[in-house]
């Protein structure tokens, strides 16, 4: 690996606060391995997209780190897509569920030094949507309804940390809460529906081990569209938990339907993907098999 060049983008907010340290520790580890390290992270991550994104149209990387979350994955993602430079994910985040789809080393630093030093690659979809955005990729899930409300409310408390804040936020949020009228069209198929949420997925979890497309693989050309249709606060409750282990998929009000391009349709709500705030809805998204090659455990 003497003389890759690599750029580097860490998440300081990242592992409690200890990005930074994390970014350091990288920087000393890889360049030991005979890496060319550039530090590529800025004041804000759009400003680090596009110091990444900058680097590789001048041709001057062979390899994309991003240390952190499913945030930074889905902004490595928008950097390496659609590209021929390798994305790796040092997964040290809060929701690491992108890296755990892919079998990736989580919250293990050494682990993945030595899986970036093997350099072993696989490609993986990504799913991209419409419109003129700065950030058209996702890699993990996209969604819109109860969830993003959530997810929104989660992202604006530094406390309590991990899979807490977000059941917190769930607690705060449902009882004002109502269903949404959607119109779903997948593949050319269409519904329309009252529902608490639809996730796009192409990894299988989100929000931190959240299993709702439990069979999604992120290689196999496809979509799991996940539809939670309305339910009741109270069964909603009930049906929450088993998030956790995919058992939810056997309620009745929840439809997963696979597919390569998703419409999605509805009033006055934003989506979000790989959590973060993404855009607002209507938007129309489709899987592009193989967009991303990502670097994976040796064995």
């Amino acid at each position: 690996m003497s003389g890759t060049r690599v750029g580097l983008v860490v998440n300081p907010h990242a592992a409690a606060g200890s990005g930074n340290r994390i970014g350091a520790r990288l920087m000393r580890e890889l360049g030991a391995a005979g890496f060319d390290i550039v530090h590529l992270s800025g004041p804000t991550a759009g400003a680090a997209l596009a110091n990444a994104r900058r680097s590789i149209s001048e041709d001057r990387l062979d390899l994309l780190v991003v240390a952190g979350g499913d945030g930074m994955t889905h902004l490595g993602v928008n950097a390496c897509a659609g590209t021929d430079i390798p994305l790796a994910v040092v997964a040290v985040g809060t929701g690491n569920d992108i890296a755990g789809a892919l079998g990736l080393p989580v919250r293990d630093v050494e682990a993945s030094v030595a899986m970036i030093a093997a350099g072993r690659t696989r490609s993986v979809d990504a799913g991209r949507v419409d419109g003129d955005h700065h950030r058209p990729w996702f890699g993990g899930t996209l969604y819109a309804g109860f969830d993003a409300v959530v997810n929104a409310r989660a992202n604006a408390w530094s406390w309590p940390r991990g899979q807490s804040r977000y059941n917190l936020a769930v607690v705060r949020e449902l009882p004002v809460f109502s269903a949404i009228p959607y119109a779903v069209t997948i593949d050319g198929t269409r519904t329309e529906t009252e529902a608490m949420l639809v996730i796009v997925a192409n990894a299988s979890s989100y929000g931190g081990g959240m299993h709702v497309a439990p069979h999604a693989l992120m290689d196999d050309g496809l979509f799991d569209v996940m539809i939670l249709h309305k339910i009741s606060r109270p069964e909603f409750l009930r049906v929450f938990p088993k998030v956790f282990s995919g058992t939810h998929v056997d309620h009745p009000a929840v439809q997963i339907t696979r597919g390569r391009r998703v419409l999605l349709e509805a009033d006055g709500i934003t989506a979000f993907a790989d959590g973060e705030p993404f855009r607002r809805v209507p938007l129309r998204a489709e899987v592009v098999p193989g967009a991303v090659r990502v670097v994976v455990p040796a064995s």
